[in-house]
């Protein structure tokens, strides 16, 4: 049995990994993993439940020819990096041929009149309200894959160089110097230092996990402070400069200028917004940066050490 595929990315010569496992184009393997562990029950004879012989053999075709192929290359580091960067060409191309795409699903068409801001939260919605139900119905299977390469080939038209932008060197910054109280809480009675708030003790923990390039750990961190305390500047900045490292560059902007409504001063935010903002403009000016695989390994040694990369100053070495 074949299946055959003609919307979304696989209309242009190219398997579409990701809608196969229904995972955001910048999942990490992590979230790969558990996608496909969660896939492979539902599907495994021996695991799916499933009695009558036909569908058992489909889910057995849909395991074996589509899944497990799409868990391979994007499992392993190097396959997906070379993968992804195919799908950076083909979406810079299709940018500057929107007019010559065609889309047949209505929520691929709303992703693409969605307002900037609002690109990465819809996508992310749709994706995962797909997945709840993906291979429910083995008989829809195709047509749902279908149905998320088509959103994957919008997201990619609306940000391809933001998304997967090479992390690029620039001068290392020191943390921010503004002052947050809560980071040196002191009893007025006493002037001994009181219990750390649950928010600054979030903080800490993402800012270790950053040191360790355990960047998902940190986000989920983050994100919980942020549910405490929404305003606060040295949250937004911190998970700015995450979403940066994870090269998910639409949403690390949008923290940054939250951080800077926040604290105007907040260098950090500065320098990660100059920085995305250089990105923009040499995808609309169409400036490429070549970088070489052995310069690529290098910068990846760095951001693990802490040493180098656009934030490496802050989280590198020895806490104090």
């Amino acid at each position: 049995m074949s299946f055959k595929i003609d919307r979304g990315l696989f209309k242009y010569d190219v398997i579409d990994h990701h809608a196969i496992l229904c995972v955001p184009l910048d999942a990490d393997v992590k979230e790969i993993r558990k996608r496909y562990l969660k896939i492979a029950r539902l599907l495994h004879p021996d695991t799916s439940g499933i009695s009558r012989s036909t569908e058992k053999q489909l889910a057995t075709e849909l395991l074996s020819k589509l899944v497990n192929p799409a868990y391979e290359k994007l499992s392993q580091e190097k396959k997906r990096a070379e993968y992804i960067t195919i799908l950076s060409h083909i979406g810079k191309r299709l940018a500057h041929e929107s007019g010559s795409v065609e889309l047949t699903t209505d929520i691929a068409k709303q992703l693409l009149t969605v307002s900037v801001p609002n690109v990465e939260y819809s996508y992310r919605a749709a994706i995962a309200k797909i997945a709840e139900t993906q291979y429910n119905s083995l008989e829809e299977a195709v047509p749902v894959i279908a149905q998320i390469s088509e959103l994957n080939l919008v997201y990619l038209m609306r940000g391809v160089d933001q998304l997967f932008a090479a992390p690029l060197t620039i001068p290392q910054l020191q943390p921010t110097s503004t002052h947050n109280p809560a980071d040196t809480p002191q009893s007025e009675d006493s002037g001994q230092p009181k219990e750390e708030s649950a928010v600054v003790q979030y903080m800490r923990r993402a800012q270790e996990f950053m040191a360790k390039n355990q960047l998902t750990q940190a986000r989920v961190e983050l994100q919980d402070a942020l549910k405490l305390e929404p305003n606060n500047s040295r949250c937004h900045s911190l998970i700015g400069v995450v979403y940066f490292k994870q090269n998910q560059i639409t949403m690390a902007k949008v923290h940054f200028e939250r951080t800077l409504q926040l604290d105007p001063n907040d260098r950090t935010a500065l320098a990660g917004k100059s920085k995305i903002e250089q990105l923009i403009e040499q995808n609309k000016t169409g400036v490429k940066s070549t970088v070489t695989q052995n310069t690529g390994a290098k910068q990846q040694d760095k951001d693990k050490s802490g040493g180098g990369g656009l934030f490496g100053g802050l989280f590198g070495g020895k806490r104090k």
